[in-house]
């Protein structure tokens, strides 16, 4: 009050008594100053940690639910998996067009969901990745295939192109299915697998998936009831 004291007043025509113009556009200049930063919302940053770790939880509970499903489900007789030896060099290691081929006769038998693959094509301690995580075994990802598929009416997995590069192969697919929960969800997503081939044995050491769409958006399919009649 004692500053405003000190400054002359400025009379409008009407006579009334104003303060300084000077004042009035100081404020302004802070105010405008204020709104346009942009606002902060709280925990914004920690929006991509927070989905993959919901990601992560879906994709193990999925594990646990095949595991559960293998055992009230067992697999039918004509999905058991059919072993197939690649024959291999002097040094023991298998060429790599026997493992490309191998690979794609994996695709028409939908390994992904029936877990009948070649497994003579892959390293046993193979790293297996996807967006939700990644592990290593070639057993638990054969069994996590053939436990997947339990949860499914019907699938349809198919290969639209192979590419063969220096130290890898990458197969692009196309995927869908109906699984089997009473709301009947549809997935169906593209995407690529990479097989990274070891320079030693010549099978491949790592399998990492990619899915062209959002991994929030693959997930919510699964809580999305489908509209397909039932057969």
């Amino acid at each position: 009050m004692a500053t405003l004291s000190r400054l002359p007043p400025i009379s409008d025509l009407n006579g009334r008594r104003r303060l300084p113009l000077q004042k009035k556009t100081s404020l302004r200049t802070t105010s405008f100053r204020c709104e346009s930063r942009p606002p902060r919302i709280p925990g914004d940053e920690e929006t991509g940690s927070g989905s993959n770790a919901l990601l992560k939880l879906a994709w193990y509970g999925s594990e646990l639910l095949g595991v559960a499903a293998s055992v009230f489900r067992p697999a039918a007789p004509e999905k058991i998996i059919r072993q197939t030896e690649l024959t291999r060099d002097e040094a023991g290691a298998v060429a790599r067009e026997e493992v490309v081929k191998a690979i794609k006769e994996d695709f028409n038998r939908s390994y992904f969901v029936t877990g009948n693959l070649t497994t003579s094509a892959y390293e046993e301690n193979c790293e297996f990745a996807d967006p939700a995580g990644s592990f290593k075994g070639l057993l638990r990802f054969k069994r996590n295939c053939s436990n997947f598929g339990l949860l499914l009416e019907k699938s349809n997995m198919n290969l639209m192109k192979w590419e063969d590069l220096e130290d890898k192969g990458v197969g692009h697919w196309r995927f869908i299915c109906v699984m089997s929960f009473p709301w009947r969800p549809i997935l169906s997503a593209t995407g690529y697998t990479e097989y990274y081939f070891d320079g030693q044995s010549g099978k491949v050491c790592r399998h990492v998936e990619h899915w062209n769409v959002p991994k929030m958006a693959l997930l919510k399919q699964i809580f999305r009831p489908s509209r397909l009649p039932r057969e």
